[in-house]
């Protein structure tokens, strides 16, 4: 099978993988039934698929990195920096130390810098695997914006941390001053290249919208070449690509909040990055359930090395493994919550009461995915001498099986860890987005007075102008309105709010299957039928 033929076939087992999961009696987590497919797909088709590293992770982090920054919630992440940091940082290094001496003691064939690059790569989390369980099992809001901040930061220092090692396995030689001094440059020069990079991208198409006009399709392009043209902007002047694609995430959603964009172009874009996301997860997974049985035979034979000729010793390890990663984690969070309480009493502030069941669930939430079976996936096929890297399959079977055994233990055990928990919001969301829409309709009726008056002059028609004023101005007035009533006239509101909105759309329903009747018997052409299907579609999403 060619190479278009294959990933056309993995895109397929992608989409099928959601179907299944929605059709399984039990909830699994999609990447699982991912990885089983590309092990089914590999046993069928018999194919073998040779994997470039350095492509491999060229095509694959930049966009995942790059929408993670866009898509933070960077007041929440302030909110909770203090542990954010403690996490995404302090937990990275201290899971790269403890765990890779773990790894080489139990190991012994396996280098001490191969262990240190595996310990580096399983130590970030993956809030999209975290989100898939959260779907189904609703986790607090603010441990959720934890969780996506220590993962955004983690992503970023664990992957620079692989590529030291990575680079010490290949080298044979490691200075820590040296070592400190690079990953300054390299977390500097690739943090500026990647906001100045998105920066500049975005002044050049606002100079050039002002002057020629706008093109959604160019627009949204742009949007998914700048992850890529920020990582090779990075790498080619030595300094950290991952980081540069994380910078011009973020870079990317202030740009987002100047507004320049056409609504269009959000709308496009956003089911555009949306496809990519789910895209590239689900292809990473399939691959690896491709790769499995050949990895799986090559982990043996450096299992063997050790003594052990029972293949059974590899899942052994990766429960010790995920077992250590769990209590490192465990004892950290437990730790940075004790430092933050003192910290908190010495400054007379509030602390928060964080129980031993808030603690297990942050450490449980640590999912391992996309990320670290990407970067593994990058270990080089042979050293400078042109011999094999050193345990290399090993590596990649562990950190895959350590993935799906993170992935398992979540989904079993966090609906009983979060089962009734409550941590305390440091926002009323409710209140805030309340005034939100009370400032914004204030807003859109001092907006639409002002534009009453220029229209009037325009058209000669004062009394026509007034009259579509009023109405436009009668909306947002109602939801002024709405915020100030009383609460025991909420409940009523809301419910006739809902029936308006079930009646609305069981009309958009109809109007839908009335065009596509009417494009069926060729009474309406199929271009006239995709435009008011689109609008009824933008109508009914609005509605929802």
């Amino acid at each position: 099978m060619d190479t278009i033929g294959l990933v056309l076939v993995m895109l397929l087992a992608v989409v099928v993988s959601g179907w299944i999961v929605r059709l399984l009696p039990i909830a699994i987590p999609l990447p699982l039934v991912q990885i089983a497919l590309g092990a089914v797909m590999a046993s069928i088709f018999q194919y073998d698929i040779q994997l470039e590293p350095h492509i491999f992770f060229l095509l694959f982090l930049p966009p995942l990195l790059f929408l993670d920054g866009w898509r933070i919630p960077k007041r929440d992440l302030l909110q909770d920096k203090t542990m954010i940091i403690q996490l995404a940082l302090g937990l990275v290094i201290f899971t790269v130390i403890g765990l890779g001496y773990l790894i080489h003691w139990m190991i012994p064939a396996m280098p001490l810098a191969v262990a240190f690059a595996l310990a580096a790569i399983v130590s970030p989390t993956d809030p999209v695997a975290v989100s898939s369980i959260a779907a189904r099992i609703p986790i607090p809001k603010r441990l959720m914006h934890i969780l996506e901040g220590e993962s955004l930061l983690n992503d970023a220092s664990g992957l620079v941390c692989f590529r030291f090692a990575v680079a010490a396995a290949v080298t044979g030689t490691f200075s820590l001053p040296h070592a400190t001094l690079t990953f300054l440059w390299v977390a500097a020069g690739g943090l500026l290249c990647g906001a100045g990079f998105t920066l500049a991208i975005s002044y050049a198409q606002t100079w050039l919208g002002r002057r020629i006009g706008e093109e959604p399709g160019a627009q949204i392009l742009v949007s998914v070449l700048i992850p890529f043209g920020a990582y090779l902007l990075a790498e080619e002047v030595g300094a950290s690509g991952i980081l540069a694609a994380v910078a011009a995430g973020v870079a990317m959603s202030y740009v987002e909040l100047s507004g320049r964009a056409l609504a269009a172009t959000r709308i496009q874009r956003k089911s555009l990055w949306d496809m990519i996301q789910f895209s590239l997860n689900g292809i990473m997974f399939v691959l690896l359930g491709e790769q499995l049985p050949g990895i799986f035979e090559g982990a043996v034979r450096v299992v063997q090395e050790t003594g052990h000729e029972n293949p059974w010793w590899l899942l052994v390890y990766a429960l010790v493994i995920n077992i250590a990663l769990g209590l490192l984690r465990f004892g950290w969070v437990r730790l940075c919550l004790l430092i933050n309480g003192w910290i908190a009493r010495r400054r007379g502030q509030a602390e928060t009461q964080v129980g031993m069941r808030l603690t297990a669930a942050v450490s449980l939430a640590g999912v391992r995915g996309a990320v670290t079976l990407a970067g593994v996936l990058t270990l080089p096929l042979l050293l400078p001498n042109g011999e094999a890297f050193p345990a290399r399959d090993l590596a990649i079977f562990l950190a895959a099986t350590v993935t799906i055994i993170s992935l398992i233990t979540a989904n079993l055990g966090l609906p009983r860890l979060l089962k009734g928990l409550h941590i305390p919001d440091i926002s009323s969301q409710a209140t805030e987005e309340a005034q939100a829409r009370r400032l914004a309709a204030d807003a859109a009726i001092h907006a639409i007075e002002q534009s009453q008056h220029t229209l009037e002059a325009r058209y000669e028609n004062p009394q026509l102008c007034a009259e579509a004023a009023a109405r436009a101005m009668d909306a947002y007035r109602r939801k002024i309105e709405a915020g100030t009533i009383a609460a025991e006239e909420a409940s009523d509101l809301r419910l006739g709010a809902s029936i308006e909105q079930e009646l609305r759309l069981t009309g958009l329903q109809a109007e839908r299957a009335a065009v596509f009747r009417l494009a069926r018997e060729h009474r309406i052409t199929d271009e006239t039928s995709r435009k008011l299907v689109h609008e009824i579609d933008l109508m009914e999403a609005r509605l929802r």
